[in-house]
């Protein structure tokens, strides 16, 4: 259901776990369905000996794709007009992800009211790995 300006406040936050446990398995469906071979993601042994990693880690995209997940849950499908995010920290296998975000401002702009949105994800350990804005179309 979409957000409605008139139910929304300044401060207001939604959060939500987005992944649970990444496996190696997931980043490599990820790899197959975005076409990112990349092998820092997928290989442990060229993460490790070659590119000198401590293993493989998911792809940023990955995690931005989760974040915007909880975005579309929470405002709506359809409902984001921008939306773009920086990669902070790698996420790894076994990681857990909860994505948070918190409306900044509610405005008007050509008669439309939208919501502007600091997101953040976090792992389990609290450390953040993605940052980024959105802003979202409201109904009145």
């Amino acid at each position: 259901m979409p957000l409605r300006a008139s139910q929304l406040s300044v401060g207001d936050a939604r959060e939500e776990v987005v992944i649970e446990n990444l496996s190696r398995t997931q980043l490599v469906m990820y790899a197959g369905a975005s076409g990112d071979y990349n092998p820092v993601h997928t290989d442990e042994v060229f993460a490790t000996k070659v590119a000198g990693y401590p293993t493989v880690f998911a792809h940023g995209m990955l995690s931005m794709g989760a974040t915007g997940r909880m975005l579309t849950n929470w405002v709506g499908d359809g409902r984001l007009t921008k939306y773009g995010v920086r990669f902070v920290a790698q996420v790894w296998p076994g990681d857990s992800l909860t994505a948070r975000a918190v409306v900044d401002a509610i405005r008007h702009e050509n008669g439309v009211a939208l919501a502007d949105l600091t997101v953040v994800t976090v792992n389990q350990d609290g450390k953040e790995v993605v940052s980024g804005y959105a802003c979202a179309r409201l109904d009145p």
